[in-house]
């Protein structure tokens, strides 16, 4: 117990101390992160409006494969990804394997279902006749579309907060694909995952606040936008 609250202890003082190490660590998976979010948000949304307003064929099909999405772990991504961008792989050529290119895309493929997935849902509790209304008058496509977004807001944010938490806390693609390279693809997770490996614990404590300290603001946000959104229901 001795040895948990003075590695705790030291943790903390490496934290507070701006260690160029840590702090390049934590700064690494946040860029990547909301790199990948930044990107995935766009199509996502449009993919949840297209699977909520509109019916076609195979749209069933479609839903399902993207809930199915939601449950593959990071790891058989990773594991796809590696063998893509390996040398013996079809995208081989390109040469991203082990670099923070690979991580993106990782995180990409995992955090997109989860937005469509949220954003379909929320778009939902919009009534269908929405979009023919704002079109009758007169308003363009992207018009109606951004009023119809205003609505579920509030959900919508909750969506990428969820993204967000996951991708973040993801360690097993971001290991195959990224290689926990030092200072170029050294990810909070892969770095406890490194440093409790050699027996390290002082770093992985750190690093370990810092996504608890995360996890407890996202799913404030989370309750916070949640409650915003009953509210705006009930009004």
């Amino acid at each position: 117990m001795d040895s948990i609250s003075s590695a705790t202890l030291q943790a903390l003082q490496l934290l507070l101390s701006a260690d160029p190490e840590l702090w390049s660590i934590i700064w690494l998976s946040f860029r990547v992160s909301l790199t990948a979010l930044f990107l995935a948000v766009p199509l996502a949304l449009l993919a949840g409006f297209a699977l909520a307003f509109w019916r076609f064929p195979g749209h069933w099909l479609l839903v399902t494969l993207n809930n199915t999405l939601l449950s593959v772990p990071t790891v058989v991504i990773g594991l796809l990804l590696f063998l893509l961008l390996s040398r013996s792989g079809p995208l081989g050529d390109l040469r991203l394997l082990f670099s923070q290119p690979a991580m993106i895309l990782g995180q990409w493929l995992m955090c997109l279902p989860i937005l469509i997935a949220m954003s379909h849902t929320a778009y939902q509790s919009v009534s269908r006749h929405a979009w023919e209304t704002t079109r009758s008058l007169g308003l363009s496509r992207l018009r109606s579309l951004w009023l119809i977004t205003q609505e579920v807001r509030f959900a919508l944010l909750a969506a990428v907060v969820v993204a967000f938490g996951r991708i973040i806390a993801e360690v097993g693609c971001a290991m195959m694909v990224g290689g926990n390279i030092a200072g170029y693809t050294r990810s909070i997770t892969t770095a406890i995952a490194l440093e409790t490996s050699r027996g390290a614990y002082v770093q992985g404590i750190a690093l370990g606040m810092v996504l608890l300290v995360l996890a407890l603001g996202l799913n404030l946000l989370v309750g916070y936008f949640r409650g915003n959104a009953v509210q705006g229901s009930a009004h």
